[in-house]
């Protein structure tokens, strides 16, 4: 596993757009991710429903505001 390293916002984005990376709402509360959530993003149960399906080389970047 590597280490955690802080990504510009404009960098995440454009990664999640050419489907490069998968973006993950870092809370465990539904409702407190429900108004945090921006777009694109996958909450943690969604993660770990679709884990076995995501690509190994895949970027996961997770997000907390």
């Amino acid at each position: 596993m590597g280490q955690a390293v802080r990504i510009d916002p404009r960098e995440t984005r454009k990664k999640v757009e050419a489907g490069e990376a998968l973006l993950v709402c870092a809370y465990d509360d539904e409702e407190k991710c429900g108004k945090m959530h921006l777009q694109g993003a996958i909450n943690l149960r969604e993660l770990e429903e679709k884990l076995a399906e995501v690509p190994k080389e895949k970027e996961i970047i997770f997000y907390c505001a």
